[in-house]
């Protein structure tokens, strides 16, 4: 038995979001990030927007100050999600989905989000200056970006690039950048584990129902090298850091 579409809808299906992050946890972020009535809220690198939903939704979306948002992301399946479930919670009024490069946005929001997504803009230092300029006075930046929790072995530093460094480091970037820490949490491994899983979780489904699928070699050895990867790599090495900055 073969799979059409299957295989490409089951990449993310079983994510929340795409980062180690817990129900608990992210509501203190949003708790953090202060999202008021009437707000602009940005994020960049959205995926499909689940937590620029409930920035959105958090800051309140009735009368004449409701919150709206922009999510920005060059995945078209991702996006598409988006406007799903926006549509779903009755936010496709006050959310846009937008495909497009993050570093290329312009317009500036009062809370801008981007985790995850330093790489798009070519690193860690880079994305802080480049996410000042999108940021109003006054306004919250939600970074989140990794670190290294315990140093890694070459192999895996490999995967990461040079770029990530410790903890104190990630930190004292920001703080070189004219950013100030408003909060600080990092993920922790069962949010870790539970990102890793449920990143896996979809096609390994999708493999126990189509075996003979002439695509199941292939996809059974990405998942495999990416636990192995991760279970003998990376896992507990490797950190995710949520940041709220403001300037």
């Amino acid at each position: 038995m073969q799979a059409t579409d299957n295989l490409a809808d089951s990449r993310y299906a079983r994510m929340r979001w795409n980062t180690p992050l817990s129900e608990e946890h992210a509501a203190l972020l949003l708790r953090r990030l202060d999202v008021r009535p009437g707000a602009r809220v940005l994020d960049l690198g959205c995926g499909w927007g689940e937590l620029l939903l409930r920035a959105v939704a958090a800051g309140g979306v009735s009368g004449a100050l409701a919150t709206r948002g922009v999510g920005v992301d060059t995945d078209d399946a991702a996006l598409a999600r988006g406007r799903r479930a926006a549509a779903g919670r009755s936010l496709d009024r006050h959310v846009a989905f937008v495909m497009g490069e993050a570093a290329a946005w312009q317009e500036p929001a009062d809370r801008v989000l981007c985790v995850g997504s330093a790489h798009a803009f070519g690193g860690t230092g880079a994305a802080l200056d480049a996410l000042a300029t999108v940021v109003r006075p006054g306004g919250r930046l939600l970074f989140g970006d990794t670190y290294w929790e315990r140093p890694p072995t070459p192999d895996t530093e490999q995967i990461f690039g040079p770029e990530v460094t410790d903890l104190p480091g990630l930190v004292e970037v920001a703080r070189e950048r004219g950013w100030r820490v408003l909060h600080l949490s990092t993920a922790d491994q069962r949010e870790w584990d539970d990102f890793e899983s449920t990143w896996l979780a979809g096609r390994q489904e999708w493999l126990l129902r189509y075996p003979e699928d002439p695509r199941a070699a292939d996809v059974r050895a990405e998942l495999d090298d990416r636990l192995r990867q991760y279970v003998g790599g990376y896992r507990g090495v490797l950190g995710l850091a949520y940041l709220v900055l403001g300037r």
